[in-house]
């Protein structure tokens, strides 16, 4: 087998092994077919059970109720933005905004556009730079909202819902993109949820959503056919030519997560690799300082820090990469390092990038 570095990333980010050998296994001939999954039709059935099975998954490891559509989606969380207030707010419908970031942010940019005043913003810590959550009750919001919208994690800055919003039943709505499954949780308050597969799914190219079937039936009809959430229910998100590929390594992805026992083994290597990197970095406060204010609202997945200096941060990076881990530059805006930690990062890889923190803060500290 070919060398494989630690892939910090924030996305696209690591894959399970398992998941990518058996794609590996199967590339040139796909269940017999003599062909690759990228070479045959997206109507044959070796195809369909594999989009079927994709599907199937997604409900059982987050135990989705019956009153809810697994759709495959195309363009990123970003499509999403806009696609969600267009399906929605019609009809005098308004919606809140909660604003803890970036992502979030542009979710917002992108209800203004199409909403215009019926989009709130109801909660934000920009003026913090988002270094912490809102506490709920800072979260003002409107009885009329037809949804209200957040980000669950938020991959620049490093902060995490453990708890969701709570709404009174007003139907959430959430970018899960960055943080999906890497716990169980209950997916009954949702009206909405996408996650683009980039982070802990699979390749780029690919969103999973689902959608509650009241608020389905609210979806507009007189939308572009492609932007009708009604139409991807309807044809099983097979309308048009769906991301096969991406949608094939999800399925890789999920079966892989199933067999290693679901969510809830997940939840606890990420809660471990939590507790390792953390305590490291609380454990050397005065050389890794970490951004996030408010310890409790720390994220899982993204973790930024920085060191005492510009200089020192570069040679973090090129001495992490020179010992086999990569993607630690922090976020451009932020400068300093950021440490992802998603599903397919495994404990013992933590463990790895803890012992070189730890090193590297009795060189140089």
């Amino acid at each position: 087998m070919s060398h494989r570095v630690i892939n910090f990333y924030a996305g696209p980010a690591g894959l399970p092994l398992p998941a990518l050998e058996r794609a590996q296994t199967e590339l040139l001939d796909f269940m017999g077919t003599g062909m690759s999954v990228m070479e045959i039709s997206h109507r044959a059935k070796e195809y369909d059970a594999v989009h079927n099975e994709a599907i199937a998954l997604v409900k059982e490891l987050l135990a989705v109720p019956d009153n809810y559509k697994v759709l495959l989606l195309q363009g990123g969380g970003n499509l999403q933005f806009a696609m969600l207030p267009m399906n929605i707010l019609h009809s005098g419908r308004k919606a809140d905004y909660v604003v803890t970031g970036s992502w979030a942010k542009k979710a917002f940019k992108e209800a203004k556009i199409v909403a215009g005043d019926a989009a709130r913003v109801v909660a934000t810590t920009e003026p913090e730079k988002f270094k912490r959550l809102p506490r709920p009750e800072e979260i003002k919001l409107n009885a009329d909202a037809a949804y209200v919208h957040f980000c669950s994690n938020n991959t620049i800055y490093g902060t995490q819902w453990k708890t969701f919003p709570a709404t009174g039943g007003i139907p959430l709505a959430c970018d899960m993109s960055s943080d999906f499954m890497w716990r169980p949780f209950d997916v009954k308050p949702f009206g909405f949820i996408y996650a683009g597969a980039q982070k802990n799914l699979g390749p780029s190219g690919l969103v999973v959503a689902i959608i509650r079937d009241d608020v389905l039936a609210m979806c507009s009809d007189k939308l572009p056919t492609m932007l009708q959430y009604k139409v991807h229910a309807d044809k099983n998100s097979l309308f048009n030519t769906p991301p096969c590929f991406s949608i094939y390594i999800l399925r890789n992805v999920l079966a892989y997560n199933k067999s290693i026992g679901g969510l809830a083994a997940i939840e606890k290597n990420n809660r471990e690799k939590g507790r390792l990197l953390y305590g490291c970095i609380d454990a050397h406060r005065e050389f890794y300082r970490g951004y996030v204010t408010v310890p409790e609202d720390r994220s899982f997945m993204n973790v930024d820090f920085n060191l005492p200096s510009e200089e020192l941060d570069a040679a973090f990076v090129a001495e992490a990469k020179k010992n086999g881990m990569v993607g630690l530059k922090g976020y451009r805006d932020l400068g300093g390092i950021r440490v992802s930690m998603y599903n397919a990062v495994t404990v013992d890889n933590v463990k790895t990038l803890v012992a070189f923190m730890e090193d590297f803060a009795k060189k140089h500290a």
